[in-house]
């Protein structure tokens, strides 16, 4: 298994995941395309996305992969006039990953974190590894502790899948692991 800082991070915690694998298509790196090759519903696979205000800086929006970001919602929580997602080239100079690999954990610097309260109903989440093919299972409790997340609930647009069945991925019974 590849260990990336990320995964550093959660066994430096304690914090109990799964790795998964996939193979990268450079040409469709879509949350719901990996949610897929790694084996779980796409209301599963949160993607975290850099985003920058234009009075307190950058962000990271972590929010399911069927979900849209409503930056106008995210600005007013955050205290700014405007947010937009930070542009691409700038991506990897702030948070030290590229494209399809960011994550909250073990990001250049420690920006805050803002989740969709979607991850609390789960049983288990995927994030990015902080790397392109690797994605960890774990306790989205885990991953909001570890990331230091404020759950909210009203900065991205709902899509229209109802709510109820969306997470059910289970943990392995005997490890306690994230598996499904």
């Amino acid at each position: 298994m590849v260990k990336t800082n990320a995964v550093r991070v959660l066994d430096r915690l304690g914090i109990k995941y799964e790795s998964r694998e996939y193979e990268v298509d450079p040409s469709d790196l879509s949350a719901g395309t990996v949610a897929a090759k790694i084996g779980i519903p796409p209301e599963q696979l949160f993607k975290t996305l850099a985003v920058q205000g234009d009075r307190n800086g950058i962000y990271l929006a972590v929010i399911s992969a069927t979900e849209e970001l409503d930056f106008k919602a995210l600005a007013h929580q955050t205290g700014d006039r405007k947010v937009d997602m930070l542009p691409l080239k700038e991506v990897q100079a702030a948070t030290g990953y590229v494209r399809g690999g960011v994550t909250a954990l073990a990001c250049r610097k420690d920006y805050p974190v803002y989740i969709d309260e979607l991850a609390e109903i789960c049983d288990v989440i995927s994030v990015s590894a902080g790397m392109r093919g690797l994605q960890v299972l774990l306790a989205p409790e885990d991953y909001i502790r570890a990331v230091q997340a404020k759950v909210r609930n009203d900065y991205k647009k709902r899509s229209k899948l109802p709510l109820i069945d969306l997470c059910s991925a289970q943990t392995d019974s005997e490890t306690g692991n994230p598996g499904g």
